[in-house]
């Protein structure tokens, strides 16, 4: 393989955080819409309009997480065992609420009664609001540092249960998260209804985009004037064969900022998150309804970006034995793993993204309360 092994290390950083602001950007939005479920639809007609913006898409939509789960068990194992297991009664309560979203699709229109779809209703909007929060939660806590350590023999301990992951600052980024996926369903659901579903949509999207800026505000403040960060100070070998306890690492108050100050062209990503949910406010005042969903999916990928440019090369710091956080240039695969999985990837991801841009071309166009009530056998 012609390409050196620290400049594949960098690439499938980049990977990864390609598949997960895509998963952010494709899933969000029916996440949103599950969210918002309960707020901009009334009637039996209009809950299943929702419904049916984003059911035949929602499956497609998830192959994003799994390519993203995929490629840290294979490029960043270190950091798949020690996220995987650190944060499992987290994961296990996003994966629960995710499961509730297919049998809510699936069943609530298999019987008519109001009880019955009045409770996959409610399964809906949960398996859109506990993913969301848990995701931006576990996101809080990469920037605060997660504390683990490392034995001798690398055996990694947990210093923490799931109700430690919900710190303060954990919890803004929960909250933001929530706020900003709420905002990219309801963009989507301009896109794709009419009527009083559109009009309730915008005025959500409008809500939501005000507390996304809010919460991404508070939280750059919390950020940068709290303290936070951490400084590799001696041992990174980014060419080097994978160990994280070859470093020393620092506390070092400010550090998330310290990467835009070494590329200044990295101040365009904080730049795009706060400027995506106002152009979402100013595009849905003006009926701009495509230019809303952009702006939307600008802002979400710019603030899953801004998490990933702070950090690097930091995957996963450890506040408990600092040595032992996980960094790109300690917590890969082997050469030759990154590398055939590189070219791999070179030939499947065009196909997927080529599928997924054939399947929203197919199924362009808006869900109305006529199409429902004349497909109300195929429909969801």
């Amino acid at each position: 393989m012609p390409i050196d092994f620290a400049t594949l290390k960098v690439i499938w950083w980049l990977l990864l955080g390609t598949l997960l602001i895509a998963f952010a950007v494709m899933d969000g939005f029916d996440l949103g819409v599950g969210m918002l479920l309960p707020v901009v639809a009334r009637t039996d007609s209009e809950r299943r309009v929702v419904i049916n913006t984003v059911g035949p898409v929602w499956e497609g939509n998830q192959v994003w997480l799994i390519l993203g789960g995929g490629a840290i068990f294979a490029a960043w194992p270190a950091l798949y065992a020690a996220s995987f297991s650190g944060f499992y009664l987290a994961m296990l309560l996003a994966l629960a609420a995710l499961i509730l979203r297919p049998v809510g699709f699936k069943f609530r229109s298999k019987m008519p009664g109001t009880a019955w779809r009045s409770t996959w209703d409610w399964a809906l909007f949960v398996g859109g609001l506990v993913p969301s929060l848990v995701f931006g939660v576990a996101m809080g806590n990469l920037l605060l540092g997660v504390p683990f350590r490392y034995d001798w023999e690398m055996r990694a301990t947990y210093g923490f249960g799931v109700f430690d992951l919900f710190a303060p600052f954990a919890v803004l980024a929960g909250l933001a998260s929530v706020a900003m996926l709420a905002s990219h369903g309801a963009t989507y659901l301009v896109t794709k209804t009419d009527g009083a579903v559109a009009a309730r949509a915008r005025t959500a999207a409008r809500l939501a985009s005000l507390g996304w800026l809010v919460l991404l505000a508070i939280a750059g403040l919390w950020l940068a004037r709290g303290g936070l960060g951490y400084a590799i100070t001696a041992g990174a070998d980014p060419g080097g064969a994978p160990n994280p306890l070859a470093k020393s690492v620092v506390r070092a108050g400010g550090a998330w900022l310290a990467n835009y100050g070494r590329w200044p062209a990295l101040w365009l990503v904080p730049a795009l998150a706060p400027l995506g949910p106002l152009l979402v406010m100013v595009f849905t005042a003006a009926r701009r309804e495509r230019l809303a969903f952009l702006s939307s999916a600008i802002g979400v990928a710019a603030t899953i970006g801004c998490v990933g440019a702070s950090l690097f090369p930091f995957l996963m710091p450890s506040s408990s034995d600092l040595a032992s956080g996980l960094t790109v240039w300690d917590a890969s695969s082997s050469r030759r793993t990154l590398g055939i999985m590189l070219i791999a990837v070179c030939v499947l991801l065009p196909i997927v993204i080529a599928y997924t841009a054939f399947v929203y071309r197919v199924m362009r166009g808006r869900v109305t309360v006529a199409y429902v009530e004349s497909n109300a056998d195929t429909a969801y």
